[in-house]
């Protein structure tokens, strides 16, 4: 039997195939283009019936379809109550989906399903808890506790980039100030680097980037092994933030893995996992415990929000 995962991204919607494994055996891609509710069902349910039938594979061997959304949703409603980015109130996704193909259908927030799809790859078979945290333009976090996700009272718990790490900080998108992902994200690392360069005209920050512009997550690592003091500066401080969040986490669950993904984590394990592990480990209660949190990359890639969406039918990780 198959599943169908559909992850759906503000601009795109990208469908896969999953087999009994967890793999990905065939994807889609399609723009997202809906001038309705009515519509928006449609086109997904759409975009799962070609994608078994282009692979043929017939209907009554996909046992569900799984979709990741970009906000809070009710599963048990098969409801999406809000999106960022994209104007969706309140929508009946799972009852519209099943006007065009009559199979159980299954809502979670995006990185809910990323944190699911990379728990149900984790090497270790035997773990129970894991946290997913994306740095990217913001922070995206995704718990699984007891093998299961973890969301909250509304459909609303995993939102970590909004923890706040620095009273009255710099203003965030959501209405508070000096959220962790202000500090943290990639989008908060691209910043400090520009600062630093600004600040110093000969940092090897320039020679590496050539102009603020070309600022990513990588310059300030980059720079940092040409031996330059300003890059080390901005590395060390954003270490600090980003161990900060991490540590308020690990205090709060006590998890057996937090699993970093973005960009920003493909850092050499010396200038990035090394150094928050000693960092997280200082600020934690529990310190004295034999066993701790490992915090270690994610693995999946882009893959895991769509193999996340497929896994939520299925027993084994099922949702709250």
């Amino acid at each position: 039997m198959y599943s169908i995962g559909i992850d759906i991204g503000g601009t795109n919607l990208k469908a896969g195939l999953v087999d009994e494994n967890g793999l990905i055996t065939a994807t889609k891609k399609a723009p997202l283009r809906f001038e309705s509710m009515e519509q928006m069902g449609e086109t997904l349910a759409r975009m799962a019936i070609e994608l078994a039938e282009e692979n043929r594979i017939p209907r009554d061997r996909v046992s569900s379809v799984g979709m990741g959304f970009p906000g809070p949703v009710d599963d048990r409603r098969g409801v999406v109550i809000k999106t960022t980015n994209i104007p969706i109130r309140f929508m009946p996704v799972a009852e519209m989906f099943r006007r065009h193909w009559d199979i159980p259908v299954h809502l979670g927030n995006d990185a809910d399903c990323a944190a699911l799809g990379e728990y149900f790859h984790y090497e270790d078979k035997d773990i129970e808890s894991l946290i997913l945290v994306t740095l990217g333009t913001g922070i995206g976090t995704g718990i699984i506790l007891n093998g299961r996700i973890h969301t909250g009272v509304n459909g609303c718990a995993g939102e970590g980039g909004h923890i706040v790490i620095v009273h009255n900080g710099e203003p965030c998108n959501c209405g508070r100030r000096g959220c962790w992902e202000r500090y943290a994200s990639a989008t908060a690392l691209i910043s400090q680097t520009v600062s630093a360069m600004e600040a110093d005209r000969s940092s090897a920050l320039w020679e590496v980037a050539g102009s603020p512009e070309n600022v990513d997550g990588r310059t300030a690592f980059e720079a940092m092994h040409r031996g330059d003091a300003a890059a080390k500066r901005v590395v060390d401080q954003y270490v600090e933030y980003l161990a900060d969040g991490l540590a308020s986490f690990v205090n709060i669950f006590q998890p057996e893995v937090i699993a970093l993904g973005g960009g920003v984590s493909n850092a050499r394990d010396e200038d990035l996992l090394l150094p928050l592990q000693s960092l997280v480990l200082d600020q934690v209660f529990g310190k004295e415990a034999d066993v701790h949190t490992k915090i270690v990359k994610a693995k999946l890639g882009n893959d895991a929000g769509i193999i996340g969406a497929a896994l939520l039918g299925r027993s084994r990780r099922r949702v709250d």
